[in-house]
């Protein structure tokens, strides 16, 4: 008998927006035509760019800071010109990067409170000198390793940066064009990157070599790419000659291409979000109104389209809650938080129904944790591991078990703010949850019991 539908427990995820009191409201993004997502969250904090005049500045607010925003809340604003791009420390959940057109990288400590009504102007660090000559308009953190950063700019160059010292480890000069993207592997060995002129390669980062190229989608409008390692897959998002948007998956070694499928005739560049764990991609362009989601295979086609997230307000932006960031009491597999052009951000969550409140182990594997695999040295001496992970399951080492442990900082250069007692809290809160359900259950079954008992009495 054929199979028509194809089994994946993921098949029914739907997508849900936070009611209006939920959302955040009251300031301006940023009108600047640079590709960036223009916020960036983690369990803790969400930042979002702002338009601003006389240098550029980010908004920080605290996720229980919904509603309309105080026109005196404070900003981060020690850039001298427009802000591009903000990227938070995935091992510190209060450091947060960001790159900007005065071609110049800040790093920054929130404190726990949030910044209430402070003008931040002050960084930890400032990554500058003759490195970058143009604009930087994309950073990203070290997957496992910690203090080092990337930055791409229009020079066209690549730098990773080792934040103990403030200097440049690593400069990557093999494009030819402007870098539309970059994206680590998992282990951090590698990155892929899209150009310009139109190419895909794959670079040994600590050599700064290309380890192979080739042609990506022939369009000329900007290509994305993502490094989807546990499939050994880079998957592609870009345009084909006469303009229709695509998406491509490509063998991370090879670069030979396993599928590429037209998705619409939209323009607005995709931007590609891609989770490890459940092996989705969501992909969300400027200006479109709709989030699609997709699930990867290792067996032909290699990508499957799942469903869409749709509303009628087009989206300015979009950033993706760390996994260990979501709430796994809802089956929330995915969180996003949608920028729109009037200044208004909306939660939308991605879950998957289900019957029983109990964990589900199957949607929620290990995930990555809070701690680094490695120092900033032994990465640059050339070692290499694996994401430490840790589980999401209620009461055990999950995020906020995770989030006491204490950060070493950036080489002495910024004292950490001090944490407090919330995720204990909170932490002894989800045990007791947990425990209270595994009770009713118990005396469910000896109530039946009971009954089988007395029924069996009365014959």
């Amino acid at each position: 008998m054929a199979k028509f539908v194809r089994s994946s427990k993921f098949r029914h995820v739907f997508g849900t927006a936070a009611k209006k009191d939920k959302c955040y409201e009251g300031f301006q993004v940023s009108g600047n035509s640079v590709d960036s997502a223009y916020c960036a969250v983690n369990p803790k904090f969400i930042a979002i760019i702002l338009k601003s005049a006389g240098g550029g500045a980010f908004l920080v607010l605290r996720h229980d800071e919904v509603g309309r925003l105080d026109p005196d809340h404070g900003r981060v604003g020690g850039h001298k010109q427009d802000v591009l791009d903000v990227a938070w420390n995935p091992f510190d959940d209060n450091m947060i990067a960001s790159s900007s057109e005065d071609t110049t990288v800040k790093i920054w400590q929130i404190p726990d409170e949030g910044l209430g009504k402070q003008i931040l102007q002050e960084p930890l660090l400032t990554l500058e000198g003759t490195s970058h000559q143009r604009k930087v308009h994309q950073i990203l953190w070290h997957p496992v390793a910690s203090n080092i950063l990337l930055s791409a700019s229009f020079d066209p160059m690549i730098i990773i940066w080792n934040l103990e010292t403030g200097e440049a480890a690593v400069e990557i000069d093999c494009h030819p064009d402007l870098i539309h993207s970059v994206s680590w592997n998992t282990v951090g060995s590698k990155i892929v990157t899209s150009c310009k002129d139109k190419k895909i390669r794959v670079i040994d980062v600590r050599k700064g070599e290309v380890i192979c190229e080739t042609a990506g989608h022939e369009g000329a409008k900007p290509q994305r790419v993502a490094f989807c390692s546990e499939l050994n897959y880079i998957f592609s998002v870009g345009f084909s000659k006469m303009s229709a948007r695509q998406y491509a998956v490509w063998n991370a070694d090879t670069l030979e291409n396993l599928a590429m499928e037209e998705i619409d005739q939209s323009n607005a560049v995709l931007f590609i979000h891609y989770d490890p764990d459940t092996k989705m991609i969501y992909l969300a362009g400027k200006g479109d109104s709709i989030i699609r989601y997709y699930e990867l295979d290792k067996e032909s086609p290699h990508c499957h389209w799942l469903t869409n997230y749709s509303t009628n307000v087009p989206q300015r932006g979009v950033c993706f809650m760390p996994k260990r960031g979501c709430d796994v009491s809802l089956n929330e597999v995915a969180k996003c938080f949608k920028l729109v052009a009037k200044g208004y951000c909306e939660p939308v969550s991605f879950t998957v129904p289900r019957k029983s409140e109990l964990f589900q182990e199957d949607l929620f594997p290990d995930t990555q944790g809070d701690e680094p695999s490695l120092s900033a040295s032994d990465w640059l001496d050339g070692k290499d591991a694996e994401p430490k992970k840790i589980s999401l399951r209620p009461g055990g080492d999950g995020a906020a078990k995770a989030a006491k442990k204490p950060k070493k900082g950036l080489g002495g250069l910024g004292k950490m703010a001090p944490k407090k007692k919330e995720a204990k809290a909170d932490d002894e809160e989800a045990e007791l949850i947990e425990t209270v359900k595994q009770l009713k259950l118990k005396v469910e079954e000896q109530e039946k019991r009971i009954k089988a008992l007395e029924d069996k009495v009365g014959h």
